[in-house]
């Protein structure tokens, strides 16, 4: 089994990244806090991420002459920018100090509304240091990093390229991680070039689920685990071809059976308006968890992605990093959608998988099923 797992971490640099030996990598992952609220089940990966992420970072010193190994202790929310130490380890000190001496430093870590005079200068100061950025990063924190200006900035100006690897547990590179990855790439580019120019989708599940959102004029992504080209970013594992619905389009009902690491004892129900959540019922003690997490901010209610799963090797329900990589499933996302084609920048991201859905995309009068009861037509 140990032979498995470190020739499936080399094949994460030498597969999906393609790093050259020259190259530049930062690894980092976060540790978990003694006050966080997670099940017993979970708290044992979580003990153990930090000591597989030390493992990818060694081995990969194997590869490449210059790989950094950081922590820092868990900021609890999916979609937070990281501390200023990591900022540090991906774009040098000159870039950080240029953002500190002009005020954005803490408005980027915070989360800050930023005016256009404000974004223009965080690209400028960005751009001017950008040699001095890593090549590539692999995030092992538990929670993700994917939708944040760490890593907008890291893959789109500065070139780097950007593994996403939140809630990942050991068994992943036994399971997903094997996968035919050429076949992947094929299957997802040829499905996302499939539902690009698509107006409408409207989804449907046997325990309740019916949504209709609009994707007028946004950009379906494909998440295909190649990370070998300047700027590439995704999850690892992968498969998903996914999008931002228009704000204040969807409208509808989800009734999940599945909270992000664990199935719910019975549904909880969100009721959808306006693109926005309105409510959150059932008796299962999630939906009260979900409903006080919402009321932390306006924006955390933003039906943020529609996304669809295309890993064949992927199984497993109960953990949201592979789950939303199931082939055939669905994952809808509330919150922040600010780096891949949408307007609300918020730190909070979740995503909930739906299973054997039917998807229908509207594109001018064509009406098209796309997915029926999770088995794909395209």
């Amino acid at each position: 089994m140990q032979e498995v797992l470190n020739k499936a971490i080399r094949e994460l640099y030498t597969t999906n990244f393609r790093i050259k030996k020259e190259e530049k990598v930062l690894v980092f992952t976060d540790t978990l806090l003694p006050d966080e609220d997670i099940a017993q089940a979970d708290r044992g990966r979580r003990g153990k991420l930090p000591g597989l992420a030390g493992k990818v970072a060694e081995i990969g010193r194997d590869i490449c002459q210059d790989v950094a190994f950081l922590t820092y202790t868990s900021l609890k929310a999916h979609g937070s920018e990281p501390p200023e130490r990591i900022w540090v380890a991906a774009f040098g000190e000159e870039t950080v100090g240029g953002l500190e001496r002009e005020g954005l430093l803490k408005k980027l870590i915070n989360k800050e509304g930023l005016d256009q005079v404000g974004i223009r200068d965080i690209n400028r100061i960005v751009r001017l240091h950008k040699a001095d950025a890593v090549n590539a990063v692999i995030a092992l924190s538990n929670f993700s990093t994917t939708h944040t200006k760490f890593r907008e900035l890291l893959t789109n100006i500065c070139g780097a390229r950007y593994a996403s690897m939140p809630l990942f547990d050991e068994a992943m590179f036994y399971g997903p991680m094997q996968v035919d990855w050429n076949a992947l790439r094929k299957r997802t580019d040829g499905f996302s070039g499939c539902l690009n120019g698509a107006e409408k989708i409207f989804i449907s599940a046997p325990g309740g689920t019916e949504l209709a959102m609009g994707v007028n004029g946004r950009m379906f992504l494909a998440d295909t685990g190649d990370l070998s080209l300047p700027g590439a970013f995704g999850n690892l594992p992968a498969g998903e071809v996914f999008v931002a619905p228009v704000e204040g389009t969807t409208e509808g009902t989800m009734v999940l059976e599945w909270a992000p690491t664990a199935r719910l004892t019975s549904p909880v129900t969100v009721k959808i308006e306006k693109g926005l959540v309105k409510n959150v019922s059932g008796k299962d003690p999630y939906a009260k968890k979900l409903e006080a997490k919402l009321k932390e901010n306006h924006d955390f209610r933003n039906i943020a992605e529609l996304g669809i799963g295309t890993n064949d090797m992927a199984k497993r329900a109960d953990n949201i990093l592979e789950s939303e990589k199931i082939l055939g499933t669905i994952h809808i996302a509330f919150g922040d959608n600010s780096t891949f084609g949408g307007i609300v920048r918020t730190p909070f991201h979740q995503d909930f998988v739906i299973f054997n859905p039917t998807v229908k995309l509207l594109r001018g009068k064509e009406e098209k099923v796309i997915l029926k009861q999770g088995k794909l037509l395209l």
